[in-house]
């Protein structure tokens, strides 16, 4: 019987050659992701932290930065736009909340009601995600377009003296979060449904046959089981409302009273070229979103998802 050459670890353990073997392999194959992630991540995110710090030298040209440590430009960003930041999260919370509680009844149909009829099933997923068929953008300028003060929805609502004649919809706050909750629907509803889909029907039997009445089989077996769905929904439905910038903008569904900080982004890197204030916020914005989403992953119990 052939025996394989053996070494010893650093803690003292037998590694088989045939180990090592495996291991070398595993980084080749590892490899190609890891330059990618140096590449397009870490060397992007590492050149948006040193324009954080630029400053303008003496009768400098428009957009014209110069490498220092200037820390104060996170100072002055803050005082500026404290008021976009608190607004985006709000936003973006409102959002995610309107989601799912339209996504999870959507996701439990799909997953528990029409779990008997597969071909049923699959139509309606593919309804789900049929809104990213057509572009983003062509998507929210058709709300703008219904949401306007001349389309049948607004001028319904005021033949009904559901809205006072004056009153308009976009252009506000709530045009705005409805565009989010619409837009990112699906983001919601999909983990939701990958999470109920597994559920164990047998469960909700026993409690009902235990004499739970359903809304507490809802709270006390539903919620919990399905906990990782809410919480993947949740968190893919926050993150990029957080930082949306087309709902919010003027150009669409918002006005100059409904900026975001997405918006104060893109204006300072495209209008203004302020680069340094636009590479400030970005990473404000990143570390805000990471301090936010740790705190609220390790608040459900599910850690794992990080």
């Amino acid at each position: 019987m052939a025996i394989g050459a053996f070494s010893h670890g650093p803690t003292g353990t037998v590694v088989s050659a045939e180990s090592q073997k495996k291991s070398r392999v595993a980084w080749f194959l590892l490899l190609p992701g890891i330059v990618y992630l140096l590449l397009f991540f870490l060397t992007p995110l590492f050149s948006l932290v040193l324009t954080s710090f630029k400053t303008a030298p003496p009768a400098a040209f428009i957009g014209e930065y110069v490498y220092a440590f200037r820390w104060e430009n996170y100072v002055e960003v803050l005082g500026m736009y404290g008021e976009h930041s608190l607004r985006s999260f709000t936003y973006a919370a409102i959002a995610t909340l309107i989601a799912l509680a339209i996504g999870y009844p959507l996701a439990y149909f799909i997953g528990v009601r029409l779990r008997p009829y597969p071909l049923l099933q699959s139509l309606a997923l593919v309804l789900v995600i049929a809104p990213f068929f057509i572009s983003f953008l062509l998507r929210t300028v058709a709300w703008k377009q219904l949401l306007a003060d001349q389309g049948w929805i607004v001028g319904t609502m005021k033949a009904f003296a559901i809205l006072p004649p004056d009153a308009h919809i976009t252009g506000t706050s709530i045009s705005v979060i409805f565009g989010l909750a619409y837009n990112f629907i699906p983001f919601m509803t999909l983990p939701l449904y990958t999470s109920i889909e597994r559920l164990d029907l047998r469960l909700i039997e026993a409690s009902n046959d235990l004499y739970a009445n359903p809304m507490t089989t809802f709270r006390k077996v539903t919620i919990p089981l399905t906990l990782p769905g809410i919480v993947s929904g949740t968190l893919l439905t926050f993150i990029p409302a957080a930082g949306d910038y087309v709902n919010a903008s003027a150009n669409f569904l918002g006005s100059t009273q409904t900026s975001m900080i997405g918006n104060v982004i893109e204006s300072n890197f495209l209008v203004l070229q302020n680069y340094p204030h636009a590479a400030s916020m970005s990473l404000i914005l990143m570390g805000a979103i990471l301090v936010l989403v740790s705190a609220y992953v390790f608040k459900s119990g599910t850690d794992d998802l990080l």
